[in-house]
């Protein structure tokens, strides 16, 4: 039997803040849901690419969120790859 890999999925999204000095963002609706990635590596090669796409916009922000940690709290299998 075929051991499946287990799914850590990741969202990445950004938008631009209202300031340099914390995360806030200008307009909900223009925020950037770039997508949901089956774990850490595919999600930061995407991340890497949109921030060097906006990177002439110091305020445009983007980010990566562990979903994994959240739908499993208290899985302590939180290994990154």
């Amino acid at each position: 039997m075929e051991t499946e890999k287990k799914q850590l999925l990741h969202l990445v999204f950004g938008g631009e803040l209202d300031s340099l000095s914390d995360v806030n963002f200008r307009d909900l609706d223009d925020l950037d849901v770039v997508g949901i990635f089956p774990d850490y590596k595919s999600a930061y090669a995407v991340w890497k690419s949109k921030a060097q796409q906006t990177v002439d916009n110091a305020h445009m922000r983007y980010f990566i969120v562990h979903l994994h940690k959240l739908l499993n709290p208290d899985d302590e299998a939180h290994s990154e790859g």
